[in-house]
C-alpha cells in the first residue's frame, strides 16, 4: 500500500453539529485530500453512521470496526486500548486498510508483527486534540520508529504546516493532522499538500 503524504483526521469533537463536520470534510476533499479518518470518541452509533462523509476518498473509521463495515468505510484505525489488530482484521477482512497507533518502540514492534497495513507513531509534538495524551516522542522517536519497521509510517501529534517537513525528513511517509486543518480546512490542506509535494518531488 502507498499512503498519501497528508492523512487528514475529521474529529467530531471539534464539530458538535453534523453539518459543520460534513462541510469540513468536503472542504478537505475539495483541496485534494484522498485519505480521511473519522474520529468520534463520544458519539452514538446513530450519530456516527449519520455523519455521511464524502465517498470519493478512502475513509478510515477510528476504533469501531463494526461501524466501518456498516458504513462501508475503506479501513479501520485502532489504538492501544481498542480491539487487537488481529481481532479487527478478522472482522474487516483482507482488503480494508488497518492502522494501529503506537507510542513507544515496544508497542511499535508488536504492531509491526501484526497484520496492520500501516503504523502510527506519536505524539511527535505536544497536542491539544487528546484529553490525556501520551508522552511526546519528538523527531528522534520518529527516527527510532522508522528503524524498527518497514511498514508505512504515519506520524501524529501537534503536526503543523511549520513542522511537517521535519517529520517527513525524520522518516514518516505521512503526517496525520487534526488541529491545523480546523480553522480554514481547504486553504490549510492546500498548503500542506503544496509543501509536501514540493519537498518530496
Amino acid at each position: 500500500m502507498k499512503l498519501p503524504h497528508l492523512y487528514a483526521i475529521a474529529d467530531a469533537g471539534f464539530f458538535p453539529e453534523t453539518e459543520k463536520l460534513l462541510h469540513f470534510a468536503q472542504e478537505l476533499t475539495a483541496a485534494g485530500v484522498t485519505l480521511l479518518q473519522y474520529r468520534n470518541k463520544v458519539g452514538s452509533p446513530r450519530r456516527i453512521l449519520d455523519d455521511a462523509l464524502p465517498d470519493h476518498v478512502r475513509l478510515i473509521m477510528n476504533d469501531r470496526a463494526d461501524l466501518a463495515l456498516a458504513a462501508d468505510f475503506g479501513g479501520v484505525h485502532v489504538g492501544q486500548e481498542d480491539l487487537s489488530p488481529e481481532s479487527v482484521r478478522r472482522l474487516i477482512g483482507p482488503s480494508r486498510w488497518l492502522g494501529v497507533s503506537t507510542h513507544n518502540p515496544e508497542q511499535l514492534a508488536a504492531a509491526d508483527a501484526s497484520s496492520a497495513d500501516y503504523l502510527a507513531i506519536g505524539p511527535v509534538f505536544a497536542t491539544t486534540s487528546k484529553v490525556h495524551p501520551d508522552a511526546v516522542i519528538g523527531l528522534e522517536g520518529v527516527r527510532r520508529a522508522r528503524a524498527l519497521t518497514a511498514k508505512p509510517l504515519v506520524a501524529i501529534g501537534g503536526i503543523t504546516r511549520q513542522n511537517c517537513l521535519s517529520v517527513i525528513d525524520a522518516g514518516a511517509e505521512s503526517v496525520a493532522v487534526i488541529s491545523d486543518l480546523v480553522t480554514s480546512p481547504r486553504a490549510a490542506a492546500e498548503d500542506f499538500l503544496r509543501l509536501l509535494s514540493a519537498h518530496l518531488g
